[in-house]
């Protein structure tokens, strides 16, 4: 699942893609989550957004219409039982940022709507 060089001090590690209605989405959840600092020294976690996989963007070229729509979490910890601590609270926290957008976000809604709509019509 890593895919960055293996880190003696932080040799446990877990990338965590999560895709997005929208580029706007994932970068809402990634200022949300972002300000949460990792409690632990034990631990480092990193965010960004990219281009969801698809056959142009495999071999390093995303498609000209791609957006960065996929939420990036990269985890790394000094122990198996850290990084499943750390990852616990981290789906605690991704939760009640995807609970909130799906209330509240027009975006979302209106990707429900048309889910609503698409099994109406089918």
């Amino acid at each position: 699942m890593a895919t960055t060089s293996l880190d003696p001090e932080f040799p446990c590690s877990l990338t965590i893609d999560l895709p997005l209605p929208t580029a706007r989405l994932a970068s809402i959840a990634l200022q949300s989550l972002v300000v949460d600092k990792e409690l632990s020294p034990l631990v480092r976690r990193s965010f960004s957004t990219i281009t969801p996989s698809s056959s142009s963007a495999e071999n390093g070229t995303p498609g000209p219409d791609k957006e960065e729509s996929v939420l990036r979490t990269e985890y790394r910890a000094t122990t198996n039982r850290m990084l499943r601590v750390a990852v616990n609270g981290f789906m605690e926290s991704l939760s009640v940022v995807l609970g909130v957008m799906e209330e509240l976000d027009v975006d979302v809604l209106g990707v429900e709507t048309e889910k609503e709509k698409d099994k109406v019509d089918g």
